[in-house]
């Protein structure tokens, strides 16, 4: 209700409902309409307030860091009758014992126990062991290159021997050096000062925040050309998982685009978040593969197969169900996890799809629930208008119209044993940037953001390709990145 209709309710006086009165039917009807709008205005927005009360990361998108610490704990896991910790029958673990230490100390006793006779000149008759593992005090090494001159006997051209490559300064960080600092700074999230503090109090080498961020770009121009693979490597797969988050860059909001397989994991910063933004990270304009994402509707505007994730629509069906008191909503939710266990017993089986006649039950229920929520959630009736646009459909009926328009995208991963119930996978590769905004706050600017995303897109994609981080890191600056090679070979 805008401020002059505020105005003009506050201000209505008995005499003016009198003289409404004496204007005739029509008049009073039109006041009665009006206030019935304004009645239905308040009551469409108390019941908004209400359900936003209601809705926390169980039953709704909101992260689970939104919930509060008041927050209600909803275990989704069906029970398993176990205790927790470990099981009968559970084999222990423990640190193994070593044959061969690196020193041995010889604690031998000085005088006897119950006489206290010296035991000094008596030989030994036997041990009991105990090792530690520890981790030794590590120094920096500085190695010293020269190279000699020498002069020809016969021109007499002094000729000078060659340092090695990377090599270019009078005094410079190694390799492995520049490699821990962006492990710490990209991998382990730590913030620019707390990453040098730790070099200086674990190894004992100066260096300042300036060098760190200097570092880091030197490390994402070097990459370039294999984040290039990368993003070649997601547009080719055959499944492909795609997120967004927001992201704060010198104070704006930006958005973080992410792209991932089983094998590979790319991050693009925006400042859309939508078709623009898709375009110009440059992987679903030419991707034939499966696209598996939450219902934003611009990855839908791509003309590859679709797939959406389940367990966003568990959530939603979640809050239907316990604040609209729908049953169907429930119904489908035992359904789908049905439906995703019996393709995980298939798959178990060595099966790769499941039968044609198990598909068609599947249809045939999934199409019965979807029935149930239509006639739960009618369409608005059009009544005389008064407003403008379409009539308000409640978050259920939205919900259920999508259900059924998408049916194929939300039962995919019955149809296709290569798509998964969920967006995970996306989800997984997004939630360590929100780590780092948590830990490390907004990026200073554009150039810093893309550095990180570059840095950390190889080092996410050599984690799941089995690589050792900090020598994947050693051999960005040694001049060729591992994950390269991989990557052209592959």
């Amino acid at each position: 209700m805008g401020e002059e209709k505020r105005q003009f309710f506050r201000r209505i006086s008995r005499e003016q409902m009198q003289s409404i009165y004496r204007a005739g039917p029509e008049a009073l009807f039109s006041l009665i309409d009006y206030l019935q709008d304004i009645i239905e205005s308040h009551a469409l927005r108390i019941e908004a307030l209400e359900r936003q009360r209601h809705t926390d990361s169980h039953n709704s998108s909101k992260p689970p860091s939104s919930d509060g610490i008041g927050r209600r704990i909803v275990q989704t896991r069906k029970p398993t009758g176990k205790k927790p910790g470990g099981q009968h029958g559970h084999k222990g673990s423990t640190l193994p014992f070593t044959d061969h230490p690196d020193q041995v100390v010889v604690h031998a006793p000085q005088r006897c126990d119950k006489c206290g006779m010296s035991l000094e000149a008596e030989a030994s008759i036997g041990y009991e062991r105990r090792q530690e593992v520890e981790l030794p005090r590590v120094k920096a090494q500085v190695t010293e290159h020269q190279a000699q001159f020498k002069a020809c006997s016969k021109c007499g051209a002094q000729t000078r021997g060659e340092f090695p490559v990377g090599l270019n300064s009078p005094i410079q960080y190694g390799t492995r050096i520049r490699a821990s600092l962006i492990y710490l700074k990209d991998y382990a999230l730590l913030p620019f000062q707390r990453s040098v503090e730790l070099m200086q109090d674990l190894f004992g080498v100066p260096i300042c925040a300036g060098t760190l961020a200097n570092i880091e770009q030197q490390c994402s121009a070097k990459l370039e050309t294999t984040v290039e693979l990368i993003k070649e490597n997601v547009r080719e797969a055959e499944v492909g998982h795609f997120d967004e988050t927001g992201m704060k860059i010198n104070g704006k909001l930006f958005w973080l685009h992410s792209a991932s397989t089983a094998r590979a994991s790319y991050y693009f910063p925006h400042a859309k978040r939508g078709t623009p933004a898709m375009d110009a990270m440059g992987i679903l304009p030419g991707f034939q593969g499966v696209a598996v994402h939450d219902f934003w509707a611009s990855y839908l505007g791509y003309s590859c197969a679709h797939a959406l994730c389940n367990a966003h629509l568990l959530r939603e069906l979640t809050f239907v169900g316990e604040e609209c008191h729908q049953k169907w909503a429930q119904g489908l939710i035992d359904a789908l996890l049905k439906w995703k266990e019996a393709v995980q017993q298939a798959r178990q089986k060595g099966r790769t799809a499941l039968g044609r006649w198990q598909i068609r039950k599947i249809e045939k229920q999934y199409q019965k629930i979807i029935l149930r929520g239509l006639r739960a959630n009618p369409p608005p009736q059009e009544t005389e208008v008064r407003k403008r646009g379409r009539k308000k459909k409640s978050k259920a009926r939205n919900l259920v119209e999508r259900l059924r328009d998408y049916s194929p995208e939300v039962l995919r991963f019955v149809y296709d044993f290569r798509v998964s119930f969920n967006n995970n996978a996306a989800e997984r590769d997004l939630r360590m940037m929100k780590v780092q905004q948590k830990i490390s706050g907004t990026f200073r600017s554009s150039q810093g953001a893309v550095a990180f995303c570059r840095i950390r897109s190889y080092i996410a994609t050599s984690r799941k390709m089995g690589l050792n981080v900090i020598e994947a890191l050693s051999s960005v600056f040694n001049g060729y990145p591992l994950l390269q090679k991989m990557l052209q070979t592959t």
